[in-house]
């Protein structure tokens, strides 16, 4: 099967070839009317010469002759009767009587007459023009005659050099063709090249057509078509990575409920079972165990209220409501309540009163979660400070390793994973969170074994 660069090649020869073929029949026809047109012209003004020398001849045979001689046309004169007078080219005795001839006839009513035809006295063909013309005092007939055969011989002598310059010509036509067909089987292969690389899904292939206005069009098309695979591509990618996270976040969140909520539900059935094998335990102790099985129960709904915060906060669900209120106040609360929590302990208020505009309840939370992980990794006192618009919660504790303080913030990351605090690593995740919903952003600078400072800015947070 023929390729599209080819079909279009041999179209190409082909048409060309065919105009050049009729346009050379009908040269070839022209061109022969035209130089029977020119010999029937130039038969004319020979006998208009002839006219004008006749007066002068007295022997008709012998200038019959000399014109034969000179010009090598048949000269043929002949009387108003139709006598041959004098023959060039044959015994005018022997030949038939011309009053008859189509050329003489014809003269009598036109200035020249004129025929083609086969001559029975000479046996060739021959191109007549005749003339009446007035000899002495008698009216004569002069005719000129020229073989066809000459004329024939001309006509294809101009026809042969015509037809070379044709062959030249198709040579050449050919010669551009084949180029032309070696530049479209660049430019289609430049493409070719193209696509069989971006199918490959090399989207960063280059596509160099430089012969055609057409192919260049086709790859500027390409190249945008392919822009936007890739751009399809980086998002499918980019998707993919997302549901992998997805995955990643719905198994660890498996993971986390399942070894954070081991500890105090195994602690609530322990408790529960051991009431229920004792009936004779006494009653403070059955309370105590009571307790126990509360205190777990509420630890079990922290956690579960703090994932559903972190979910509403990451999703974009949760409606900030703002209000005034007194930052050192609100710090003064936190400290007392987690007091409660952690006894024999002291948290430190180094905070002005100072108005601020924002969510209090969010702010409180933030509070409460760096002020409880600060009082949890130390057991030296905790500080709350407010210095240059920015709130500060210092404690002189375990720290935190350089390569953890770019994944604490992180949900569910935790950097003691053996152990159990009851946060299941959302504490600071939602922090970070919480602050880049009120405007502001979570600030850790920690040493190991030399404690921890979080800090947020509230000049946002200030009224005006």
């Amino acid at each position: 099967m023929l390729k599209i660069y080819q079909i279009f090649i041999l179209k190409f020869i082909i048409l060309f070839i065919s105009s050049l073929f009729i346009t050379s029949i009908i040269s070839y026809i022209a061109l022969k009317s035209i130089i029977l047109e020119h010999n029937k012209n130039h038969l004319k003004h020979a006998i208009e010469l002839i006219e004008l020398e006749l007066k002068n001849v007295k022997n008709l045979d012998e200038y019959t002759d000399i014109v034969n001689t000179k010009t090598s046309l048949r000269v043929t004169i002949i009387s108003s009767e139709g006598i041959v007078l004098a023959e060039s080219d044959a015994d005018k005795n022997r030949m038939d009587n011309h009053a008859s001839r189509f050329e003489i006839m014809q003269s009598n009513t036109k200035e020249y007459g004129d025929i083609t035809r086969y001559s029975d006295t000479v046996k060739a063909d021959f191109l007549y023009v005749a003339k009446k013309v007035t000899y002495g005092d008698k009216q004569i007939y002069i005719r000129l005659a020229m073989s066809l055969a000459q004329i024939m011989y001309d006509f294809y002598s101009l026809w042969m050099k015509l037809f070379i310059v044709f062959l030249l010509i198709v040579f050449i036509a050919t010669f551009i063709s084949r180029s032309m067909s070696q530049r479209v089987v660049y430019d289609i292969s430049q493409i070719t090249d193209y696509l069989d690389e971006v199918s490959n899904k090399n989207y960063k292939a280059i596509i160099k057509t430089k012969y055609f206005y057409e192919f260049l069009q086709i790859s500027l098309y390409l190249k945008n078509l392919v822009k936007k695979l890739s751009k399809n591509e980086k998002k499918k990618i980019k998707n993919m990575a997302k549901l992998r996270l997805i995955n990643k976040q719905r198994n660890d969140i498996l993971s986390a409920l399942s070894h954070e909520f081991k500890n105090p539900v195994a602690a609530i059935l322990g408790y529960a079972q051991t009431i229920q094998d004792d009936s004779d335990m006494p009653k403070s102790v059955r309370d105590k165990f009571l307790e126990k099985i509360s205190a777990n129960g509420e630890k079990i709904s922290r956690m579960l209220d703090r994932l559903a915060l972190s979910v509403k906060l990451e999703n974009g669900d949760l409606t900030i409501n703002k209000s005034e209120f007194d930052i050192k106040q609100l710090c003064s609360e936190v400290a007392s309540n987690l007091l409660l929590k952690y006894k024999n302990r002291d948290v430190i208020v180094e905070v002005d009163e100072e108005i601020v505009y924002t969510d209090k309840t969010m702010v409180e939370l933030v509070l409460i979660n760096l002020v409880d992980n600060a009082l949890k990794y130390s057991n030296s006192n905790v500080t709350i400070r407010l210095k240059d618009k920015k709130l500060f919660v210092i404690d002189n504790g375990i720290g935190i390793k350089e390569e953890h303080l770019d994944k604490i913030t992180t949900k569910f990351y935790r950097v003691d994973r053996n152990s159990w605090d009851n946060s299941m690593g959302l504490g600071l995740a939602m922090v970070k969170f919480i602050l880049k919903s009120l405007g502001s952003s979570l600030k850790i600078e920690s040493e190991f074994a030399k404690g921890s400072v979080f800090s947020f800015e509230i000049d946002s947070m200030i009224k005006r």
